[in-house]
């Protein structure tokens, strides 16, 4: 019976900390699946020596030219300027939006839309100037501290990610 009470006041502590651990994997995996947006726009413009854009999320963001309307409202996805077999400017799609951004987690705010250029600098859509600032806070209610992944970019190229309240 000792044996069993004992036990029973075991798993009360492991659940909730098994559940808080599994939720703060989760925002390190959708942080990091952001970043691998951020590094394949940026990889992919430098190879194409074009423009690549990563989508924000709303379309006003994205701009209204070939590659910001392909974008729409596809958050974290990778559009590149691209040209088909009639020599037409289309846009290519190179990954598709983060997939772990899902309930419990939640973005909080904007998506950032930026366009990488030829040298690997990221912008704000529709600007030239190196974007620095943030991309994307993503957040959960699940936890009580560390419950946001705030991922920022720097001078267009340096990506930083950061654990906050929300």
């Amino acid at each position: 019976m000792v044996t069993l009470a004992i036990a029973a006041i075991l798993l009360m502590i492991a659940v909730p900390s098994f559940r808080n651990i599994t939720l703060s994997n989760r925002l390190t995996t959708a942080a990091n699946e952001v970043v691998d947006a951020i590094n394949a726009a940026r990889v992919e413009a430098i190879k194409r020596n074009n423009y690549v854009q990563l989508c924000g999320s709303s379309a006003a963001l994205n701009q209204s030219d070939v590659v910001g309307t392909a974008c729409g409202t596809d958050s974290g996805a990778v559009m590149a300027l691209g040209v088909d077999d009639t020599g037409k400017t289309t846009a290519d799609l190179i990954q598709k939006s983060p997939s772990e951004i899902t309930a419990p987690l939640q973005l909080s705010g904007d998506f950032a839309a930026l366009r990488f250029n030829p040298q690997g600098l990221g912008a704000k859509a529709g600007t030239s100037s190196p974007y620095t600032g943030q991309v994307v806070l993503i957040c959960t209610a699940g936890l009580n501290t560390d419950n946001g992944r705030r991922i920022s970019i720097a001078a267009g190229s340096i990506v930083q990610v950061q654990s906050v309240n929300c």
